[in-house]
């Protein structure tokens, strides 16, 4: 007998598992400076809860907060997930998606490519980068070309000088560019290799380039949930590395952070900042998300611990020493929120509210009851640090129904003051403006 037959019945008791678990706290509680931490919750199979993908029909769109509209800023794009612009205002989209040649071949496995397939990521990955220009500037592209083709499930990108990186799942290449270019011909050349194969359970590697241009920073996500493959297959993830451009070498910038995606620089302390998705399976209310400053050479936990001492009970053998120097979180965003895209507010002309802070595109949950993330919030800042609660920015991804109409990822602030933020589930990229 095949694995193939049993599946459907697997995945029902999948589903049907975390019926008698449930939150217990809103989702509130598991956000700012102090979340609440209740006690974990054991069930005999994981919490399955992921809003069905169906897109956006008959005109619908997210709904903004008071003083902000919205519009789509481009459609029909195939699984949008990241955001750069470049200096003449060029928007490129990396149209990605896992590689589902890379799950691995268990009931798991196939579990997992069933829920990824239900909450919206379907299609194989289209393997480029498009580019979108509103020449007009009256906030909708008017032309969408590739820009790249053929890489390897790309996600972060940068620009330094004539040079453009991109982040593809198991490396980081560059390409020349000049000022206008709408297409880009030239073979990549590689800098350095990412941890990619095998399984590459996190496949999402966002970069960042220093002030200077000298250096890219890169997130590099776990390979499980809390190192239950074993921790050889871990060796150099759950990570923010320093990439020095010129030599082409690395070192480990921060560490014991599950699944970093996001990365902004806040301007007033030149402090690096990321989001972090924290571990499942511990209950829908367990663990928070969070968004924290990035300590050179400090360690966040995972997989050892969570909010700096949490210890993970399921994790052996444990590593005292590790937890004992773990660094707590600056800021909670609420357990499985899935907290991807991150954009400090410099530059923004959407109003008073937004002067300082960041921007965060919250995904959305899998592993709880009822959901959480599926919006845009702004978490205020004062001197460099969060400051207040967070503000629901654009909502409405989820229906009356509990259907995902739409799944944000990355956001971005554009030169014009407008922020963009794509949509995955929905194939839009979404323009947020003042009224």
């Amino acid at each position: 007998m095949t694995i193939k037959p049993l599946i459907f019945p697997m995945l029902i008791a999948f589903a049907l598992s975390g019926c008698g678990e449930s939150a217990r706290n809103d989702v509130s509680a598991g956000t700012g400076p102090n979340p609440v931490l209740p006690e974990p919750v054991k069930t005999l199979l994981p919490t399955m809860n992921i809003a069905t993908a169906i897109g956006w029909e008959n005109g619908n769109k997210p709904i903004p907060m008071q003083g902000v509209k919205v519009n789509a800023f481009a459609s029909e794009l195939e699984h949008p997930r990241w955001l750069y612009e470049l200096p003449n205002g060029d928007v490129l989209v990396a149209e990605t998606n896992f590689a589902k040649k890379e799950l691995d071949k268990s009931i798991k496995g196939w579990i997992t490519k069933y829920f990824l397939n239900k909450g919206g990521a379907k299609a194989e990955s289209a393997e480029r980068i498009t580019l979108l220009r509103d020449a007009d500037g009256n906030g909708i592209a008017e032309t969408k070309s590739v820009f790249i083709s053929g890489l390897h499930s790309p996600f972060g990108m940068a620009l330094i000088g004539d040079v453009f990186y991109v982040a593809n799942a198991d490396n980081i290449v560059s390409f020349p560019y000049k000022s206008g270019q709408t297409v880009i011909k030239a073979a990549p050349t590689k800098l350095i290799d990412l941890p990619g194969l095998p399984l590459n359970h996190h496949w999402t590697k966002n970069i960042i380039a220093s002030a200077d241009g000298s250096k890219l920073y890169a997130t590099v996500g776990s390979n499980s949930n809390v190192g239950e493959n074993g921790m050889d297959i871990e060796e150099g993830r759950a990570a923010i590395w320093e990439v020095d451009i010129k030599a082409k070498t690395h070192r480990i910038f921060a560490s014991g952070l599950r699944n970093p995606n996001g990365l902004a620089w806040e301007p007033e302390t030149k402090k690096l900042w990321t989001v972090v998705n924290e571990r499942d399976e511990l209950g829908s209310d367990l663990v928070p998300d969070y968004l924290t400053s990035v300590q050179d050479g400090g360690f966040y936990g995972w997989p050892y611990s969570y909010y700096g001492q949490h210890v993970d009970q399921r994790v052996e053998p444990q590593k005292p020493e590790l937890v004992a120097k773990a660094i707590v979180p600056d800021y909670a965003l609420g357990p499985h929120t899935a907290s991807l895209g991150l954009a400090n507010a410099k530059g923004n002309k959407l109003g008073a509210p937004f002067a300082e802070g960041m921007f965060i595109g919250q995904h959305g949950s899998w592993n709880r009851k009822p959901y959480s993330g599926y919006k845009v919030i702004f978490v205020p800042f004062a001197d460099g640090k969060p400051s207040g609660v967070p503000v629901d920015v654009l909502t409405g991804f989820i229906d009356k129904n509990g259907d995902a109409q739409g799944r944000p990822v990355g956001v971005l602030v554009q030169k014009t003051g407008s922020l963009l933020v794509a949509d995955d589930a929905g194939n839009t990229i979404w323009r947020v403006s003042a009224q």
